[in-house]
C-alpha cells in the first residue's frame, strides 16, 4: 500500500500546475492532502475522479479559501472521520480519517505560529491533539498520520538551526513536543530509513530558497510503533513543484 501526504497550498492552484496529471504518474493508493483552502463545490471533483480517484473526502475550514484537509483513495475506506469533535479544531478543517481493513489513515494540518496570537493556539491544539490521539490508539491500533506538522523535530530536519532557534515552527517547546509524541508510540518513518541530511519537505518563496535547498521538514508520515515491521519504505519527493511543499510517501505491506 502505497500512501503519500502533500500539502498543495490551494488545491486548484495545484491542479493548474499539473497536479493531476502527477497524481496520475505517482499512483498512491491513498493521498491526504493538507491546505486545500476551497470548498467541496469548487472542487473539479469529475477530474480528480478521471485520474482514478472516485472515492474522494474533503474536509473544509469553515473560513473559505484557508486551511482544510483532504483524502483521496481508489478503494473505498471502512469508515471516514470527518474532524476530531473538538470544536476550535473542526472549525479550522485541520484532520479528516479514513479507515481501512488494516490500517487507518489521517490527514492533519497542525497550526502555524505566525505570530503570538497563533503560536498560544498551536500549543493549545497540540496538547489537545496528543491527547485526543492517545485516546484513539486504544481504538485503532494501526494509524498513520501524515500531514504538515509545522514542525522540525531535529537540527538535521532545517537547512539552518541556529538563526531559526527562535522562529516557530523549530522552538525548543515546538521540537519538544513532537518528541514527546513520538515517545506515545509513533515512529517517524522516514528517520526511521533515511538518515542522511539536506532532506526537506517545505521551501519558503522567499530568497530562491527552493533551488538552493534551504529548506525545512515539516511534513511527516508517523505511523503507530506496532507497525514498524510492515514499513518498507519511505521517501521525499522534491521533484513535485505544485506547491511551496512537496509530497511524502511510505510504503507498507
Amino acid at each position: 500500500m502505497k500512501i503519500l501526504s502533500y500539502n498543495v497550498n490551494g488545491i486548484r492552484a495545484a491542479i493548474t500546475k499539473g497536479f493531476l496529471d502527477w497524481l496520475q504518474a505517482a499512483d498512491p493508493d491513498v493521498i491526504c492532502l493538507q491546505e486545500i483552502k476551497a470548498q467541496e463545490n469548487q472542487i473539479p471533483v469529475d477530474e480528480i475522479t478521471a485520474a482514478g480517484y472516485p472515492f474522494q473526502y474533503y474536509y473544509p475550514a469553515q473560513k473559505k479559501g484557508y486551511s482544510g484537509v483532504a483524502i483521496l483513495s481508489k478503494t473505498e475506506p471502512k469508515n471516514v472521520v470527518f474532524g476530531t469533535g473538538i470544536e476550535h479544531m473542526d472549525f479550522e478543517g485541520r484532520n479528516i480519517r479514513a479507515d481501512f481493513d488494516n490500517v487507518s489513515v489521517m490527514s492533519l494540518y497542525l497550526p502555524s505560529g505566525t505570530n503570538i496570537e497563533r503560536l498560544d493556539y498551536k500549543f493549545q491544539y497540540m496538547d489537545e491533539f496528543q491527547e485526543y490521539v492517545t485516546n484513539l490508539k486504544k481504538e485503532i491500533p494501526n494509524l498513520i498520520i501524515g500531514g504538515d506538522y509545522n514542525i522540525c523535530h531535529e537540527a538535521i530536519d532545517i537547512h539552518d538551526p541556529i538563526r531559526n532557534a527562535k522562529v516557530s515552527g523549530f522552538l525548543p517547546e515546538e521540537r519538544k513536543w513532537l518528541d514527546g509524541f513520538l515517545k506515545n508510540g509513533f515512529l517517524d518513518t522516514f528517520r526511521m530509513l533515511n538518515s542522511e541530511p539536506h532532506n526537506y519537505s517545505w521551501w519558503s518563496y522567499r530568497a530562491n530558497a527552493r533551488n538552493n535547498n534551504k529548506g525545512w521538514r515539516i511534513d511527516y508520515l508517523l505511523a503507530t510503533e506496532n507497525m514498524k515491521d510492515r514499513i518498507k519504505r519511505a521517501y521525499i519527493l522534491p521533484e513535485a513543484k505544485h506547491s511551496d511543499h512537496c509530497p511524502i510517501g511510505l510504503e507498507i505491506e
